[in-house]
């Protein structure tokens, strides 16, 4: 059978040992829900992006990540697009309108708004792999499949509009990568306020009531994202530092 070999940093293999995780088994199995998410992707064919398709294709995206990748494809559509690009996905997140990756933006001092229009002044067709049929241009799967890395990386068993943006921003050829680089939107710094606005969300999940969501709440979350954008900041200032 064949190995390959898994590089942790030094205080992660340390913790490993101490508990006697299973790091054969457990790299195996996050290894199987990668190959079966990408696989899904690659197979995926641009007439089948309907809501109880995609949701049968790629059960582990969330419904607001299934809804971007739709509304991707009606972008790609109205364009008469032969290929769903990394611009029209970067564009079906602005369009979802209620994602944790526009508040994410907005912690670095992105505005979706920014976004759209510069979106609206690029072409965005991409080369396919050349498959008959319609499917994502090459960039696309790629970002698609750096979205399904980063949410193996971070740990998740889905893949959300958080990691689709991270995956946007790592993909180097697309012209949704292009735009977010070009606004500012370096991978780190990225994926730092990713990670702080799940915990930021997971916080509040944790402490609000069961009840209906009350404009008290939308205000926590509201003083949440402010102060994520300004924490953010602080750290970009010191790692400028000489």
């Amino acid at each position: 059978m064949p190995k390959i070999n898994v590089y942790l940093p030094d205080e992660l293999a340390d913790a490993v040992r101490e508990a006697g995780v299973p790091v054969s088994a457990v790299c195996q199995r996050a290894l199987e829900q990668a190959v079966r998410r990408v696989t899904a992707i690659r197979e995926t064919v641009l007439g089948d992006l309907d809501d109880a398709a995609l949701a049968a294709g790629l059960p582990n995206f969330t419904q607001r990540a299934r809804t971007t990748l739709r509304l991707a494809a009606e972008q790609a559509a109205a364009t008469a697009s032969d290929t769903v690009g990394t611009g029209h996905l970067l564009g079906g997140l602005v369009a979802e309108g209620g994602n944790l990756a526009l508040q994410v933006l907005r912690a670095i001092e992105i505005e979706p708004a920014r976004v759209a229009q510069d979106l609206a002044a690029r072409s965005l067709a991409e080369d396919g792999a050349g498959a008959t049929d319609r499917r994502f241009s090459v960039a696309a799967a790629g970002a698609l499949e750096l979205a399904v890395t980063e949410a193996t990386a971070l740990g998740h068993n889905y893949v959300g509009c958080e990691h689709l943006l991270l995956g946007l921003v790592a993909e180097p050829d697309g012209a949704g990568g292009q735009v977010l680089r070009s606004l500012g939107a370096e991978l780190r710094l990225t994926r730092r306020a990713v990670a702080a606005a799940l915990a930021g969300f997971v916080h509040l999940q944790a402490t609000r009531p069961a009840a209906a969501p009350t404009p008290d709440m939308a205000a926590a979350a509201e003083k949440i994202m402010t102060a994520l954008a300004d924490l953010t900041a602080r750290v970009e200032r010191l790692e400028r530092r000489p």
